[in-house]
């Protein structure tokens, strides 16, 4: 580790967050990689594990601000959700819970394998049948890409994101009945939560746009009246112990079923979501320390290798029922591979006695490598399915 940087406290995230857009803006122009993994690279740079630039603490000011860019992501991956294509192509949905049923089998067996205990083994598991919205919907942004690809990757994003939430909490709310015997207590942390954070989300996605039309539904305000509305869902579900992952997901979802429309401008919150982004990607970046994720770096990279391949059989296996090509339904399964995000997020917000991230040392070895490779192959994806509107 280099010597620690002598920097001001309060200056350090906005001169990191003024760093991480100058390497991203950069960077993506001489090398045409994604803005977002050159913002994780920066972040686990300049994290206090690292150079020392960032303050050791976690600032619960970026936890608060990376919580609100993820809900904006969710929000608008929710939003773009089209229950109407998933009803009459059921395949998708087949090869959503192949693909995620499929690495939860395969990351389970792997890490139980290697050693781990039980519950390890099935953390690490939920954790990877996610894709991170994050990841899969800034590419797509940034690329401008419209396609069978594209569209799927999103819809299958959203559909494995929440079987992961509720494997999850599952999973969480197992150990609590092991550790406390409160059946109670197990069953509100999982299934009540979740039930909960889902309502909670579609009450506001029935309630702003209500709001909207009340004030005459102008067309301009729909960006800032969504952003409010997703600040604010996310700190409700933070004080009620909800899940923001689903709430926020369920708010764009019943948004766009209210006939509620954004214009193409409006998409990805304009500049507000551009901003935020950076320190939501600096932030997860510097969650991770390099010991950590070296002492799990080998079941880590078996993790990595045995996640995407499941998730492009599993979504290869339905490709012809489901009417796209097998080479379509392999570059769909590619797109899945982001997961960094999500997983650390997941993290954060499980507020419980337990070190989870010290004990998934692997998982900080995947998030590490997944932070900047994972929006690679995704846009390599993307690229190699001619759905990107540019050259890079």
């Amino acid at each position: 580790m280099l010597e620690t940087l002598s920097i001001p406290q309060e200056l350090a995230w906005p001169f990191a967050i003024a760093i991480g857009w100058m390497v991203g803006e950069f960077g993506h122009r001489w090398t045409g990689l994604p803005r977002i993994s050159l913002y994780g690279l920066v972040g686990f740079v300049l994290a206090s594990t690292q150079i020392g630039f960032l303050p050791k603490s976690v600032d619960g000011n970026m936890l608060a601000l990376a919580d609100i860019a993820f809900g904006l992501i969710l929000f608008e991956l929710g939003y773009r959700i089209n229950l109407d294509w998933l009803k009459i192509n059921r395949w998708i949905a087949a090869s959503s819970a192949a693909e995620a049923v499929g690495t939860f089998a395969a990351v389970y067996y792997i890490a139980t394998w290697y050693g781990t205990t039980t519950l390890t083994g099935l953390l690490l598991a939920s954790l990877a049948m996610a894709t991170s919205p994050a990841g899969i919907l800034r590419v797509v942004n940034e690329q401008s890409s419209s396609g069978q690809v594209t569209e799927r990757a999103l819809h299958l994003s959203a559909l494995n994101s929440v079987m992961a939430v509720f494997a999850f909490k599952a999973i969480v709310g197992y150990w609590l009945f092991q550790s406390s015997g409160s059946i109670l207590k197990a069953g509100w942390n999982s299934l009540v939560v979740l039930i909960l954070s889902a309502v909670l989300g579609a009450l506001f996605g029935v309630l702003v746009p209500a709001l909207r039309r009340r004030l005459g539904n102008v067309g301009t305000d729909a960006t800032v009246s969504f952003a409010i509305g997703v600040i604010l869902l996310v700190a409700l579900s933070h004080t009620l112990d909800f899940s923001p992952i689903l709430s926020t997901l369920a708010f764009g979802l019943v948004a766009r079923h209210r006939r509620e429309t954004l214009s193409q401008t409006q998409r990805n919150f304009g500049v507000l979501g551009d901003l935020l982004v950076i320190p939501l990607f600096l932030f997860v970046a510097t969650t991770l320390q390099w010991q950590q994720a070296m002492s799990g770096i080998v079941l880590g990279l078996l993790i990595i290798v045995v996640r995407i391949i499941a998730k492009i059989a599993g979504v290869t296996v339905f490709a012809h029922v489901s009417g796209i090509s097998w080479r379509k339904g392999l570059l769909t399964g590619l797109a899945l591979s982001p997961a960094s995000v999500f997983a650390i997020l997941i993290l954060e917000q499980t507020r419980l006695s337990i070190d989870l991230m010290t004990q998934l040392a692997p998982l900080a070895a995947m998030v590490l490598v997944m932070e900047v490779a994972g929006p690679i192959l995704t846009q390599r994806a993307l690229i190699w399915a001619r759905e990107t509107s540019h050259e890079e």
